[in-house]
């Protein structure tokens, strides 16, 4: 089965970090999300019964990232990975890449980030 939901571009203000004003101040972050799923069923009735609801994944992500201030990008990743997984049973694998795009390294670069996958059974 290769059937696969993707979400991509979430921006969410967050305090993660290890610095101080990182979490006094907080920063924008993005999250992607590619959620592997059985999408036999919903592409045959077209019933939302029958899939997973985009907008409750991004309601639960976005929960559970911003829940807690994680000094670590890999914990908060791990915390919305665990969050989709235990919300959603259809969902029989996940991963998230989290973007911080405004990271405190003293250097030029566009991006930096994590990305995480876990499975059900693993």
């Amino acid at each position: 089965m290769s059937n696969t939901i993707f979400i991509t571009g979430i921006v969410i203000h967050a305090r993660h970090g290890v610095l101080d004003h990182e979490t006094e101040v907080g920063q924008r972050f993005v999250i992607d999300l590619e959620l592997s799923a059985d999408l036999s069923e919903s592409s045959r009735t077209d019933r939302l019964a029958d899939t997973v609801s985009y907008s409750n994944v991004v309601a639960t992500a976005t929960a559970a990232f911003k829940d807690d201030n994680y000094k670590l990008l890999e914990r908060a990743a791990g915390a919305v990975a665990d969050a989709v997984l235990t919300q959603f049973p259809k969902i029989s694998a996940v991963k998230v890449t989290v973007h911080k795009p405004h990271a405190p390294i003293a250097a030029i670069f566009e991006d930096v980030g994590v990305v995480l996958t876990r499975t059900r059974n693993g």
